[in-house]
C-alpha cells in the first residue's frame, strides 16, 4: 500500500524506506522511526495527520505494538480529542491492553478536568483485572483532587496504602496535593510528614495547598524551610507561590527579600515569576515597583498586561486600568476573560458608561459575551454606571446562570433601589434549584433594610444557616441592624448586637448610629459613637453624624467640642464633590463652586430652578445646612454640589435627555426633595448615585420612596 503523502513527507530524507511501513516484522528501527512520526504530528496537534497514521497502523497491523498504541493514545489526546482517544481504546478488541494503556489514558482525562470519567476508567481497569502501579496513581490523584469530593480521595489512600505506594515520593506529592485541594490541610500535612524523602514536587503541593487554602503565614515558614534544605532549590512554581502569599499578607518586606533570591537565581525572566513579583508589589502599594517590572523585565504576555491592569485597579487607578486595556489590544495581544473583567471592573468604579459601552463592544467581537463571569461583570457595570435597563439585557441574554450570575443581578437591582424585584429574583434563583451563597444574603438583607421589610429580613436571616449552611458575618449583621434601625427600633437593634455570635465591628454599630441620627436619640448616639471613636478613629463620618445630631438638637457647644476632637486627632471630612459627564467629558463641582467658566449661567439656572420647585410645594430642609449661620442657611442649602451639577446639566445635556449625577458622600434629604421637584417641573430623569445606592427621580417620586 503507498503511503498517505503526509507520511510520504515526514519519510523523505532516507531514514526509513516506505517498505518498512507494510513490514510484520516490526524491527527496532521502525518502531523508532514510527514514534518519531508521532511525536512529530503531536507538536502540529493536527487530528488529520493522526488518523492517517492510525489508518496506517491498522492496515499494517502497527496497533499490536503496545509501545506505539500507548502513543496513538495520547497523540490523540495531544491534539484536543480524548474522545477519538476513547473510541480507540474502547474498539481495539485485539490490542492488549496492559497498566500503562489504562494509565496513559486516566492521565490524560484527568488533564481534560473530566475527573468522573477518569476515576470510572480506573475502577474498570481494576474490574479487568490489571493492577494500578505508583504511575497510575500519580495519574489517578488529580482526577480525586478536580472532584474536590473528599471521600474519592480518601478512598484513593486506602488503595495506595494496600498496594505499598503510600511512601512513593511522587505518590506522596499527589496525595498531599490532593488533600490540599479538598481543602483539608490537616490530613495534607499527615501525608507530607510521612514522606521517608520530599522532593521539590512534595514541598511545593504544600506551599500552593498552603496558598489556595488562604494559610499564607505558613506558605511563607515552608519556603523558609526549603531554602534550607540541602538538596532542593525553589523554583518558579515556590517563588510566584510565596509572592502571592506575601502579596496577601501585605509582607513587603519579606516580598523584597524574595525578589532578591529571584534574581539570585536567575528567574526574573520568566513570565510565571515576574507576574507574581509584580502583582506582590502592587498588593503592597508600591505601584511604581511593579509598573517599573513591568516596563523592564522581559516579554509581556496577556497574563502580565492583567497583572498592570489589576495593578492600576489595586491602586484606583481606573482610568489607568481602562488605558492599558487597549494599549495591550494595539500591541497585538489579545484579551482574555481576566482582561475584560478587570477593564469592566474599572469602568463601574469610573461610573464611565461611554468607556464600558465600548468594552462591552470588543467582549461582543472577540466571542466573550457568552462568557458567565463576563456577563456578571458587565451587569456590575451598566449597573453602577446607572443604566439597570442594560444590565437587565444582559442577565436575560445568558442561557446558564450560575449564583454569580443571579447574585449581580440582585445586587443590581438593589442599589437602584428596586427591593420588590430583589425578592422576585431571589425567589426565582432558588426555584431554579441555585444555592446562595454569602454575597447574595447581603444583597438581600440590604434590599429588605431599604425597604422596610423587618419580617422578611428576619426570615432570610435566620434562613442563612437553617437552610443554606451559611454563618452569617459582620455584613449580614450591619445589614440586620441597619434594618431595625431604618425602622426606628433602635432598642431591637441594640438588643440584637448584643445576643450577636461574633464580636460587632464598626459596620455594625456604624449602622446603629445611623439610626440613631434618622431618630435623633442622642443618647444611645453618644453611646455608640463612643464604641466607633475606639474601633475607627480615623472615621470622619461617625464625627460628623455626632456633631451633626448635637447640632439638630441645639446643642452647639457639644457639637463644636466634636469638630475640636476631629482636629485633635488629625481627622478631616472629605469634601463633598459631584460630577456629570456631557459629551465624554467630566466636569466636577464643590459645594460654593466657582470655578467652571459658566458659573453665571449656572447660578442663573439655579435661581430658576429654585422659583420653579418653591411654586410646585417644595419647602427648604433647613437641618441638613447644619454649618450655616441661622440667617444663611436656606440660602446655603442651594449651593449644594449636586445640585450646582444638575444646573449645568440642564444648560449643557440635550432637552428630554438624563441628567446622571454621580456624588461622593450621601445625598442630603434638601438635596433629595429638591431632584424630586425638578424631574416633575423640567420633565427630565435624573439619575443621581451617591455613595450608597442610585436614586432615579421621575415624575417627582424617586424610586427610593423616600427610604434611604
Amino acid at each position: 500500500m503507498r503511503p498517505m503523502p503526509f507520511l510520504q513527507k515526514c519519510q523523505t530524507g532516507g531514514t526509513a524506506a516506505p517498505s518498512l511501513l507494510t513490514s510484520k516484522l516490526f524491527p527496532s528501527h521502525t518502531v523508532t522511526h514510527l514514534n518519531n512520526l508521532l511525536n512529530t504530528t503531536a507538536r502540529t496537534k493536527s487530528l488529520r495527520h493522526a488518523a492517517q497514521i492510525h489508518s496506517q497502523f491498522v492496515t499494517n497491523s502497527f496497533l499490536s505494538v503496545p509501545f506505539l498504541f500507548n502513543n496513538l493514545l495520547s497523540l490523540y489526546a495531544k491534539s484536543g480529542h480524548i474522545s477519538h482517544s476513547l473510541l480507540l481504546f474502547s474498539t481495539a478488541h485485539r490490542v492488549p491492553k496492559g497498566v500503562v494503556s489504562w494509565t496513559t489514558l486516566i492521565s490524560h482525562l484527568s488533564r481534560f478536568n473530566t475527573p468522573f470519567e477518569a476515576l470510572t476508567l480506573f475502577n474498570h481497569m481494576r474490574s479487568n483485572g490489571v493492577y494500578p502501579n505508583h504511575y497510575t496513581f500519580s495519574a489517578v490523584l488529580p482526577a480525586c483532587a478536580s472532584t474536590t469530593i473528599l471521600l474519592h480521595g480518601q478512598q484513593m489512600h486506602c488503595l495506595i496504602s494496600k498496594h505499598g505506594y503510600d511512601t512513593d515520593v511522587f505518590v506522596g506529592s499527589a496525595l498531599a496535593d490532593m488533600y490540599t485541594k479538598c481543602h483539608n490541610m490537616g490530613l495534607a500535612e499527615k501525608v507530607f510528614v510521612a514522606l521517608p524523602e520530599r522532593n521539590l514536587v512534595s514541598w511545593n503541593s504544600m506551599i500552593v495547598g498552603c496558598l489556595l487554602n488562604s494559610l499564607h503565614d505558613k506558605a511563607l515558614l515552608l519556603f523558609r524551610e526549603v531554602i534550607r534544605e540541602d538538596f532542593v532549590s525553589p523554583d518558579q512554581v515556590s517563588f510566584s507561590s510565596v509572592l502571592s502569599a506575601s502579596a496577601n499578607m501585605g509582607a513587603l518586606e519579606f516580598g523584597k527579600q524574595i525578589h532578591g533570591m529571584i534574581v539570585k537565581h536567575g528567574l526574573l525572566a520568566l513570565s510565571y515569576v515576574k507576574n507574581s513579583l509584580m502583582d506582590m508589589y502592587f498588593k503592597c502599594s508600591l505601584f511604581d515597583e511593579g509598573a517599573l517590572l513591568f516596563n523592564t523585565v522581559g516579554a509581556r504576555d496577556v497574563i502580565t498586561w492583567n497583572v498592570m491592569s489589576m495593578g492600576c485597579v489595586y491602586n484606583e487607578n481606573f482610568e489607568e486600568a481602562c488605558n492599558y486595556f487597549w494599549v495591550m489590544r494595539r500591541a497585538g495581544i489579545s484579551p482574555d476573560e481576566a482582561s475584560c473583567s478587570t477593564a469592566l471592573h474599572a469602568s463601574a468604579h469610573l461610573a464611565a458608561l461611554g468607556q464600558g459601552t465600548l468594552i462591552h463592544n470588543q467582549i461582543i467581537k472577540t466571542g466573550f459575551s457568552k462568557n458567565t463571569c463576563i456577563a456578571s461583570s458587565l451587569i456590575t457595570m451598566y449597573a453602577k454606571c446607572g443604566s439597570l435597563d442594560d444590565a437587565r439585557r444582559v442577565f436575560e441574554e445568558i442561557k446558564n446562570r450560575n449564583v454569580v450570575c443571579w447574585t449581580a443581578m440582585i445586587a443590581a437591582c438593589q442599589q437602584h433601589g428596586n427591593g420588590n424585584q430583589v425578592i422576585d429574583l431571589f425567589e426565582k434563583m432558588l426555584a431554579d434549584g441555585l444555592k446562595p451563597d454569602y454575597i447574595t444574603f447581603v444583597c438581600v438583607l440590604s434590599a429588605c433594610s431599604h425597604t422596610g421589610r423587618v419580617e422578611e429580613g428576619y426570615a432570610y436571616f435566620n434562613s442563612m444557616e437553617k437552610v443554606h449552611g451559611i454563618s452569617p458575618g459582620h455584613e449580614h449583621y450591619a445589614c440586620m441592624v441597619d434594618l431595625l434601625g431604618r425602622a426606628g427600633q433602635l432598642d431591637e437593634a441594640k438588643k440584637f448586637i448584643a445576643q450577636m455570635r461574633i464580636k460587632p465591628d464598626s459596620s455594625v454599630w456604624g449602622a446603629l448610629l445611623g439610626g440613631c441620627a434618622n431618630y435623633g436619640n442622642l443618647e444611645l448616639g453618644i453611646e455608640v459613637a463612643g464604641r466607633l471613636f475606639e474601633l475607627e478613629p480615623n472615621n470622619p463620618g461617625n464625627y460628623v453624624l455626632l456633631s451633626n445630631m448635637y447640632a439638630h438638637k441645639g446643642k452647639l457647644r457639644e457639637a463644636d467640642q466634636v469638630r475640636r476632637l476631629m482636629g485633635i486627632n488629625r481627622v478631616r471630612k472629605e469634601p463633598g464633590c459631584s460630577w456629570i459627564d456631557v459629551k465624554n467629558k467630566t466636569f466636577v463641582f464643590t459645594v460654593h463652586d466657582k470655578s467652571h467658566s459658566r458659573m453665571d449661567e449656572i447660578y442663573e439656572m439655579l435661581k430658576k430652578v429654585e422659583e420653579l420647585v418653591k411654586d410646585k410645594g417644595y419647602v427648604p430642609q433647613k437641618q441638613y445646612a447644619v454649618n450655616s449661620a441661622d440667617e444663611d442657611k436656606e440660602q446655603s442649602l442651594w449651593y449644594h454640589s449636586e445640585k450646582i451639577a444638575f444646573a449645568f446639566g440642564l444648560l449643557a445635556l440635550p432637552a428630554g435627555a438624563p441628567i446622571r449625577i454621580k456624588k461622593n458622600l450621601r445625598t442630603c434629604g434638601d438635596c433629595h426633595m429638591v431632584m424630586k421637584f425638578a424631574s416633575e417641573v423640567f420633565k427630565r430623569e435624573i439619575i443621581l448615585r451617591d455613595i450608597n445606592r442610585f436614586h432615579h427621580f421621575r415624575n417627582g417620586l424617586c424610586s427610593c420612596s423616600d427610604y434611604w
